[in-house]
């Protein structure tokens, strides 16, 4: 594993455990001014900025509060210059949600850039599997 692999792991996992915590400071640590995500809540074309990126997070966190899980499963890192992009797959849920489905994951995609000698997100995205039901 290379220095910028570590470094991008090590990034993204305070992110999560930020996350998990419910620290909003530590969610909005080392990403981009101009960070565009898309999540799985509206609004559909997604949330552009550190602002609206920062404002999107506490009604996450209030229901996270009520005992869900966000826990990294799995994390990959392509890195490429000083470009990266990172895939993982994520507990994201509560018990009841994992007693009904077990195999839930949340997918997440984020897309990494170096700016002044250190790695940011400047692309986030979340994703659960659309459930279709086959006749």
């Amino acid at each position: 594993m290379s220095d910028d692999e570590k470094q991008i792991r090590i990034l993204i996992e305070r992110w999560a455990a930020a996350v998990h915590a419910g620290d909003l400071a530590g969610t909005l640590a080392d990403h981009a001014e101009d960070i565009v995500m898309f999540d799985v809540p509206p609004p559909q074309e997604g949330v552009r900025g550190i602002d609206a990126y920062r404002e999107s997070w506490p009604a996450f966190f209030d229901w996270q509060a009520q005992g869900a899980n966000f826990e990294i499963v799995s994390l990959d890192i392509e890195v490429g210059g000083d470009i990266a992009f990172a895939y993982a797959l994520l507990l994201c849920g509560t018990a009841e949600d994992f007693a009904r489905d077990p195999a839930k994951r949340l997918r997440l995609t984020l897309g990494l850039r170096r700016q002044q000698g250190r790695w940011v997100v400047s692309h986030e995205h979340h994703s659960f599997p659309l459930e279709i039901e086959t006749n």
